[in-house]
Formats: structure tokens, sequence, C-alpha cells
């Protein structure tokens, strides 16, 4: 039980990649301190602009360091802390020949659609794009063309939506509206889950892009907050999340 004695109810945000793996961490959390975590998961860009027009969120848990600073610097939060690393890959079509050395040969392909989140609203978009920008240096113009063709099929407040239980990705992939679509790794990995017949394609070194995920306490969060938010950070819960094919940070 909690040790003051009375249960919190403690609400979260975070974003839709952790889903898994907060769920997990979330209810080993409760199991221990007697507490209650509802969880609300989604783009990150767009839960945080909810918590600037003040959505009630006692964690925030974003898959890039940059939404919770701005929480911390609009003074809606404390300290920002890096809790996890996960990594773009590429969501591939079965039957589509692509390895990394490949990828983007056949991502400038005018025949293959290529799927991304939208920028700004979701970070999966903007590491996408980040990786576009890592084209470019390659050969001038590859930024504009990529860009050009990118569709944002996912993060957005009217982005299509898959059957409950469906992986977005996987879906997406299945429906034809991608060939190919760039998403973190462990996205990719869970939509192979459900589609055995797609695979994960990791970028060539020339185009990685690493993430960086930041975890903040809002301002008059009840104290049990803090607590989940060590707890994420503990063995256990880095356990949790390397189970879920994050990339776990020391203590």
């Amino acid at each position: 039980m909690a040790a003051s004695g009375q249960t919190e109810t403690i609400h979260l945000f975070a974003a839709g990649s952790l889903k898994a793996a907060l769920t997990d961490i979330a209810g080993d959390y409760e199991t221990a301190s007697g507490h209650t975590i509802v969880a609300r998961f989604g783009a990150s860009g767009l839960l945080k602009d909810e918590i600037v027009n003040g959505a009630r969120a006692d964690v925030f848990a974003s898959a890039n360091m940059d939404h919770p600073r701005a929480l911390h610097d609009a003074g809606l939060s404390g300290p920002v802390t890096l809790f996890t690393r996960n990594k773009l890959c590429a969501l591939v079509k079965a039957g589509l020949a692509v390895d990394s050395d490949s990828l983007l040969a056949v991502m400038l392909d005018p025949n293959i659609s290529l799927g991304t989140s939208t920028p700004k609203a979701d970070p999966s978009g903007d590491y996408a794009f980040e990786v576009f920008a890592k084209a470019d240096a390659i050969k001038p113009g590859m930024r504009k063309l990529l860009e050009a063709k990118a569709l944002r099929l996912t993060g957005s407040k009217d982005s299509a939506l898959p059957p409950a239980g469906e992986n977005v990705y996987g879906w997406h992939i299945a429906q034809g509206r991608a060939d190919i679509f760039l998403t973190y790794c462990t996205n990719a990995l869970a939509a192979m889950t459900d589609n055995p017949g797609q695979k994960c394609v990791m970028l060539p070194e020339a185009l990685a892009v690493g993430a960086d995920y930041g975890l903040t306490v809002t301002k008059d969060a009840p104290a049990g907050a803090s607590a989940f938010a060590r707890f994420i950070l503990s063995p256990t819960g880095q356990a949790t999340l390397a189970r879920h094919g994050f990339a776990p940070i020391a203590a």
C-alpha cells in the first residue's frame, strides 16, 4: 500500500510507442504502491498541447526531450529526465526486396509509397524528417524529394485509426497505404507480430536517427506521481522497457 496510507490516482500522458511498456510498468507500480495509474497514450506533441491547455496530467512521458522541456520552461512541470532511448527503422511490406544498403534507393523509387508520422505533432515524424535531412548530405536534393513523397499517415488529430487491437503501422502497410513506413524499431517489431510477412529494416549508418525519451512530473501532482517517475527509472522499470525493445538508461 501507499506509504501515506492513502491511495492516489495518478494521471499519465505518454507517447503511443510506450503503451505496451508503460502499461506493464504501471501495473507493477500499482501492485507495489496501492496507487492507481490512469494512462492516456498518443502523439507526444498533441499531448503536450493538451497539458498546456489545462488537461490533467501528473506524469508526462514523451518520445522526445523537447515537449517535456516546453512544459518545464512554461513553469508547468519540474525537471526533465532522459528515461529511455529508441531508434528509427523501416517497416516494409511483405515481398518488397530491400535491405539496409538499398533502403534509400527504394524509398526514392517513385513507385514506392513512403509513410511517416506527422512532424511537430508526433516526434516520430520529426525523426523521419531528420532521416531525409541526412539523405541530403549524401546527395543534395534527396531531402526535398523524400519530404514531398512522405505520406503523413499517423500522429495528427485526423489520422485514420485501425480496428481496436491492431498495430497502426502494420495496418497501414497491410491496407496498402504505404509500402515502407519509417517508425520506431519498437513499433516495427510489434507490427511484425500482427503481420508476419512484414519486415523491419535497419537504417544504414549514414541515415540512422536515435530518439531520446523525456519524463517530467507536472506542478501540483500528487506525491505518488514522483514516486511513479522514479519507478520508471528504477532497475525494475528499466528492465521492462528493455524487454519491450527500448534501450535502458543507467540509474
